[in-house]
């Protein structure tokens, strides 16, 4: 996607060849700096520390994190116990299992002098395969935008609210959630988002908004419980949320905060849908809200907030009482039964087995 005209993807191989660079996500806003990663624990710290994040992303720089720990040792020892290091990192996404099976799967029998080259080419092409994948899948949901758009006053904005990031930060390029609104916007349909702030760590605020300010796509900052307000007022034509897990049932796996979204869209009668790359269907979990682990984060990312001070510092302070313990669970399962439907690579379906398994008979 575009950052001021130029186009970037969010994971990249160096110029020299096998280092792997990526945009330290954490200092965004404010700076734009980007992370070389020269082997397997570095990936593994940036996956961890959420300096990438996204599920889809966090798949693919898995992948090249297989390659770098290859470059290092290309034992079949160490490329199990990669794997495995890796796998430990973030539990909710599926994405990141799905990569490394992938990525063991085709080099396993590789004698281990062909597995470096085979390792980066297989990543690679998990890349690729995922920038294909979210443009497929925008331009299945872009129809959804037009049919509203259809509907209103010529030149009036289909307003959209999503929830977190799933743009291009969140994967290789195009993002899911927010593929079908760039394709909107570049193919001069009128759109404006609804950019939830997305507590406790601000994706929304901080990500969603920079990378569509960065696009050019009207968009308005909220706070997460501003929704349904909007929704009651007859100001969100359509909600269009991410996943990092999307179980057999239909059942989608969030950021926290997106089955209180579902639950006003249902209220006020606003379609609530749900961006979905082939890489984030489980087949393997049959129902959602009992089988999909929900990663515990740290209390300080409740407990503080960092921001940027009027003269330009950033500072970290505390926001609640001291002494007060805090949870933070960082995803929420939203029912099938919540879910207007699933926008894919492949098409759009409902959220239920039978739906899924026909769009991904491979799966069953």
């Amino acid at each position: 996607m575009r950052i001021n005209g130029k186009h970037y993807r969010s994971v990249w191989v160096d110029e020299d060849g096998w280092a792997v660079r990526i945009f330290d996500q954490t200092k965004l806003p404010w700076a734009l700096e980007v992370l070389r990663l020269e082997d397997d624990a570095a990936v593994a710290h940036a996956i961890r520390a959420m300096q990438v994040r996204g599920a889809p992303l966090i798949g693919a720089v898995a992948a090249y994190g297989v390659a770098l720990a290859l470059r290092r040792d290309p034992s079949t020892a160490n490329l199990d116990a990669c794997v495995e290091r890796l796998g430990q990192t973030r539990p909710t996404a599926v994405n990141l299992a799905w990569a490394l099976g992938r990525m063991r799967a085709a080099l396993h029998n590789l004698p281990p002098s062909e597995r470096v080259a085979a390792a980066y080419a297989e990543a690679a092409a998990m890349a690729d395969d995922d920038a294909e994948t979210c443009r497929r899948l925008g331009a299945h949901g872009l129809p959804l935008l037009q049919e509203i758009a259809r509907a209103k006053p010529a030149g009036e904005a289909v307003n959209v609210l999503t929830h977190c990031n799933a743009g291009w930060l969140a994967t290789v390029d195009w993002g899911t959630a927010l593929s079908p609104i760039y394709q909107a916007h570049d193919a001069g349909l009128p759109v404006h988002v609804w950019v939830d702030e997305t507590r406790p760590r601000n994706q929304g605020a901080a990500l969603t908004a920079w990378e569509l300010g960065r696009h050019g796509v009207p968009h308005t900052v909220v706070a997460d419980n501003a929704g349904g307000h909007l929704m009651q007022r007859g100001l969100v034509d359509i909600c269009i949320v991410g996943t990092d897990r999307v179980a057999r049932n239909g059942d989608v796996a969030n950021k926290i905060g997106t089955y209180l979204k579902a639950l006003a869209a249902r209220d006020n009668g606003v379609p609530f849908w749900v961006a979905m790359p082939h890489s984030t269907f489980d087949a393997g979990v049959a129902d959602g809200v009992a089988g999909i682990p929900i990663e515990e984060r740290a209390a300080e990312e409740v407990t503080e907030l960092t921001g940027r001070t009027a003269d330009g510092r950033l500072e970290t302070v505390r926001v609640a009482a001291e002494g007060s313990p805090a949870a933070n669970p960082s995803f929420d399962v939203t029912p099938a039964r919540l879910v207007s439907g699933l926008v894919t690579e492949r098409g759009r379906c409902g959220a239920s087995e039978a739906a899924l398994l026909g769009l991904y008979p491979e799966k069953a």
